[in-house]
């Protein structure tokens, strides 16, 4: 050996150092796949990427965790969408919020309706997303897709939050309800509709995150278990999901920067037609 050790122009000394320093490196990979599996446990559908900015281990890079990690077998499966949930009507309100430059929560709020399957029945959540905090403020999940249960999602935001200066959602028979459209304007709001789902594109994104990477991999077997599973991945997602467009922190935690204006650094997000800059 110290023959080759010599032809390879390398000492005995680095060779032992080496491996020591790869046992040891390998050491904290498994402990960090414990923590990764507990992050999974209550992220399901973590992508790689966010479990390294959630995790943040301080021996390993971010190039070298993901593709560790995916080695290591933790690459998200994704499930396709097939179900309707929204049935236009024919109404007049335009779209209020294309080139709108957003600075400030409870500017622009948006909303959508999801079905979420459960053996073989289906059953529908709606939510509602502050676009400029990433925040879930307000959510409903229902056995049925009457409008009641988009109210009971309005009145959860406007309970816990100051009311929007625009409210934006498709053009579906449940935003234009009788009901729901009076609540918006006695709080003042302004009323914005899409055309298309990429003109609601913050709602359609939290309709997929909440399914795909929670409520989908957590497999409920039954009703009630599905609206505690919603209630738990709301929390977690505004709580302690890192978000790439918010600096890599929680929906809340940029809520709570933004009310502490000394320690934050304001961001602008600019509407534009069918994509979404920050």
């Amino acid at each position: 050996m110290n023959q080759l050790y010599t032809t390879l122009g390398i000492s005995k000394q680095a060779v032992h150092q080496y491996a020591k320093r790869k046992t040891i490196f390998n050491q904290k990979v498994t402990d960090l796949m414990l923590e990764a599996d507990y992050l999974r446990a209550e992220h399901p559908g973590c992508g790689v990427e966010k479990m390294y900015y959630t995790l943040r281990p301080d021996f390993i890079g971010r190039d070298r965790f993901v593709e560790t990690f995916m080695e290591l077998g933790y690459r998200l499966k994704r499930k396709k969408n097939f179900k309707r949930t929204t049935y236009s009507v024919n109404v007049n309100y335009p779209n209020l919020i294309k080139g709108m430059c957003v600075q400030a929560p409870s500017v622009i709020w948006q909303s959508d309706i999801t079905y979420m399957r459960v053996g073989e029945k289906f059953y529908y959540a709606v939510f509602i997303i502050d676009v400029y905090t990433k925040k879930i403020v307000g959510y409903k999940v229902s056995d049925h897709m009457r409008a009641t249960a988009n109210m009971d999602a309005l009145k959860m935001a406007l309970k816990h939050h100051e009311a929007p200066e625009i409210h934006h959602s498709d053009r579906g028979s449940q935003y234009v309800y009788n009901e729901y459209i009076k609540l918006l304007k006695d709080n003042g709001c302004k009323i914005s509709m899409a055309k298309t789902a990429q003109d609601n594109a913050y709602a359609e994104r939290i309709n997929r995150t909440i399914k795909n990477d929670y409520i989908e991999l957590w497999n409920p077997k039954s009703f009630e278990q599905l609206k505690k599973m919603v209630v738990q991945a709301v929390y977690q997602y505004n709580n302690r999901r890192p978000h790439n467009n918010i600096g890599k922190i929680s929906p809340v935690d940029f809520e709570n920067r933004f009310l502490l204006k000394s320690t934050f650094e304001q961001k602008s997000i600019t509407i534009f037609n069918n994509e979404i800059n920050v």
